[in-house]
Order: structure tokens, then C-alpha cells, then sequence
């Protein structure tokens, strides 16, 4: 493996760093209760980052989104980890009725208001919905949508971040995504090279510090792919899972992007479900 990407990861750190260091201790002089609030101080930390970051890590993706998003998400939403609001500009606003954003840190939230705001989608229409918890939290999502699923699911740059990753996203497929509907993501990955594995696993401890628990070595394209229903089924009708066109290998950001359709049951698997 070339030294090159190791040291564009330092580069990156420390650019975070520069950008978030001094307005995050601004917000700590402001709030010292904030140094005995890690997960906070965290938020607060990456709301800076992010909004520095974020038009370029959207940038990087923008032709694959393009192809992924645009002609495929409608109906109702969910946009996990919404952040500023970049993925809603991929979503075509003839075909999707509800924007739900789910986003945890709640200083991105007036900026991302406004984004939907931009692209139609607005809370006193009701096609806008914005959600303080995590992606975890399938059962609040649930009752904030009234126990109704969703048409579309969107990960952006989030499977990376969130607690139990495989548990949580089963539950998103299973539980919140209705038959016939669609998971779209967009994600860096564990590298398939075995070299450049082992550089993601020994730099993502310090990376998740940085960038508030983004861990850069987890295969979340398989995770995906392996998910099974309560039957020890795939809960996939298709699948199609591609790459960025323009990114090495050896990159410690390797990207992987899929689109993913839930299989409709059958009668005959629903009239076992209702029976069992």
C-alpha cells in the first residue's frame, strides 16, 4: 500500500482540527456543563466539521447519488443522518410525498430545515418531518410515522457512525421499510485488500475520535447483503451494488453503493405469519 492515503488522512485530521478546535471552545466557555456532556461535546465538535466538510464529501459522491437517489426514492423518506441537508438535494420532489430526517445532533438542524425548505419540503405542510434520534431508535422513528413504513430508506455516510450496526440495520429493513420498498446507500467500507484493511483498522479508533465515532473499517456492504428475516431468509428481491468510478483501490476510503428492493411476501408466507 502507497504512503500517500495514511498521510491525506493526517491531512484531514488536522484540517478538522483547525476548523473545529477554537469555536468548539467558544461553545464550551459559552456552556461549560458541555465538558462533562461528551456525547454533546461531540455534536458540537462535528457540527463544526461538517459544515466545512460536508459540500466536499457530497461533491466526491455526487454522480453515483445522482444515479442511485434521483430516479429511484419515492413515496415517504427516510433520510438517516440528514445532517445539513445535502442528500435532499438528489430527491425528486414530484415523487416523494414526505421527507422524514432523522439527525441527532440538533445544531444541524436549523440549517437542514431551511435546505428542505429550498427543495419544497416543509413542516407546516407536513412533508417535512425531522427526528432528534439516532438511526437505532427504529421504535421511535415508528411512532413518530404513526407505526407506518417507509417507501425508501437513504444512507449517506451514516451506516458508519451508529451503535450495533448490523442489529440496527436489520431492524431498519425488517421493521421499518415496507415490502416493496427500497434501501439506498452510500458509504466507505472495509477495503477488500487485505493491507489496506489493516491500515483502516489500526487508524479508525483515532478517526472515530475525530469525527464523532465514524469508524472507517466496517463492511457495512455486507452487512447489508447479509441480512436475514425472522425466517433465516434474504430480504431482498434485487440488488445492485456498485463503486465510485474515480477512486483507487488503495484509497482507506473505499466507497461502496447499493440500491436494495425489499421482497413483497407472498400468500402464502403472509398467511403463515398471521398464523404463527
Amino acid at each position: 500500500m502507497k504512503l500517500s492515503p495514511t498521510l491525506n488522512l493526517f491531512n484531514q485530521l488536522f484540517m478538522a482540527f483547525q476548523i473545529a478546535f477554537w469555536p468548539t471552545l467558544i461553545s464550551i466557555w459559552r456552556s461549560p456543563l458541555l465538558l462533562f456532556q461528551p456525547q454533546k461535546l461531540s455534536q458540537t465538535y462535528m457540527a463544526h466539521v461538517w459544515l466545512n466538510f460536508g459540500n466536499g464529501a457530497d461533491e466526491g459522491g455526487r454522480p453515483t447519488k445522482e444515479r442511485l437517489i434521483t430516479p429511484h426514492a419515492t413515496g415517504v423518506v427516510l433520510d438517516l443522518g440528514a445532517g445539513y441537508g445535502h442528500t435532499i438535494k438528489y430527491v425528486d420532489r414530484s415523487k416523494v410525498t414526505k421527507y422524514v430526517a432523522v439527525e441527532p445532533n440538533l445544531r444541524m438542524h436549523n440549517i437542514l430545515r431551511a435546505t428542505a425548505a429550498t427543495f419544497g419540503f416543509t413542516e407546516a405542510d407536513k412533508t417535512l418531518l425531522i427526528l432528534s434520534c439516532g438511526a437505532e431508535d427504529t421504535s421511535v422513528i415508528l411512532s413518530a410515522l404513526n407505526n407506518t413504513q417507509v417507501d425508501t430508506i437513504i444512507s449517506v455516510l451514516t451506516f458508519c457512525s451508529i451503535s450495533e450496526p448490523q442489529e440496527t440495520i436489520a431492524k431498519l429493513v425488517l421493521d421499518v421499510l415496507k415490502p416493496g420498498g427500497q434501501l439506498t446507500y452510500y458509504e466507505h467500507v472495509l477495503s477488500s485488500l487485505k493491507d489496506v484493511a489493516w491500515w483502516q483498522h489500526f487508524w479508525a479508533p483515532l478517526w472515530a475520535v475525530g469525527f464523532d465515532g465514524c469508524r472507517m473499517d466496517r463492511p457495512t456492504h455486507l452487512y447489508i447483503e447479509e441480512i436475514t428475516d425472522r425466517n433465516g431468509k434474504s430480504p431482498w428481491k434485487d440488488r445492485l451494488i456498485c463503486g465510485r468510478d474515480d477512486e483507487p483501490e488503495e484509497d482507506l476510503f473505499w466507497h461502496r453503493a447499493g440500491r436494495c428492493t425489499r421482497s413483497v411476501p407472498t400468500f402464502a408466507q403472509l398467511e403463515f405469519l398471521l398464523t404463527s
